[in-house]
């Protein structure tokens, strides 16, 4: 049987500015990955989203992103390796004294953003960010992009690792997404979106924005909770994997 996680970036509301609609998409993921105050969220937004997910008995993950709540993290930053080290675990811990209070063990760790971007092209960034999680805690599962650096350097520092891809992304023919500001970055069609995620899922192909075919693979699906649709495309999508026999599961069942 095919399994894969579902995840979603919450928590990113910001005192007053809310973003998202967190409590309508929680129930149809496996995973959450919470922002942890660098790029959004504060700490009030932090504790009610671990609430949250832990009532819906989703798995909670850590979002740590540059610190950039002015351009929400897509910004690109010039750091160091130490500097996305310290980052990194100075995230990370915020977010655990919510999991802690709560009772409920962070599963994984997924970077934000430009942090994220950064981190899939940069083996030496993403080495630090791993140093950063393998010293705070050596069972934590990190995400990132399929194919990326990131990945790389986990599965090196002996860190367990989930691939991901986007349901709404369109990607290079290196497997990297493609940037935001250029034309058919966003897939909006919903029909071709899903069905990419299937193919992602079950054949380990995706469609290249040039029309050729690429290698990937699934172990978790973002779907983004900030849009209009978001809540439908997520239960559609979920959905359709169920019809196609694929089993939703977090991911410490799937890696």
């Amino acid at each position: 049987m095919y399994k894969v996680d579902l995840n979603s970036d919450l928590g990113e509301s910001f005192g007053r500015f809310v973003v998202g609609l967190d409590e309508k998409v929680i129930p149809y993921i496996s995973s959450a990955n919470v922002a942890c105050g660098y790029h959004a969220s504060d700490p009030v937004v932090m504790e009610k989203t671990v609430k949250t997910a832990k009532e819906q008995n989703v798995r909670v993950g850590a979002h740590p992103g540059f610190p950039d709540l002015m351009g929400f993290g897509r910004r690109n930053m010039d750091i160091t390796p130490a500097e996305a080290k310290a980052y990194t675990l100075y995230q990370i811990s915020a977010l655990s004294g919510f999991c802690k209070a709560q009772g409920v063990k962070m599963q994984h760790v997924k970077p934000h953003g430009a942090f994220y971007n950064t981190a899939a092209r940069d083996y030496e960034l993403s080495k630090a960010i791993c140093e950063a999680i393998y010293a705070f805690d050596p069972n934590l599962i990190v995400m990132g992009l399929s194919g990326g650096e990131l990945v790389r350097a986990a599965k090196d520092m002996g860190l367990r690792t989930a691939l991901e891809v986007f349901a709404d992304r369109a990607y290079e023919e290196d497997g990297s997404l493609v940037n935001r500001r250029k034309e058919g970055a966003m897939i909006t069609d919903e029909t071709q979106a899903i069905a990419r995620v299937v193919r992602m899922v079950k054949e380990g192909k995706v469609t290249a924005i040039t029309g050729k075919d690429i290698e990937i693979k699934a172990d978790s699906i973002c779907v983004h909770g900030d849009g209009e649709k978001a809540v439908a495309f997520v239960e559609k999508i979920r959905e359709a994997l169920q019809k196609e026999g694929v089993q939703i599961c977090s991911l410490d069942e799937i890696v």
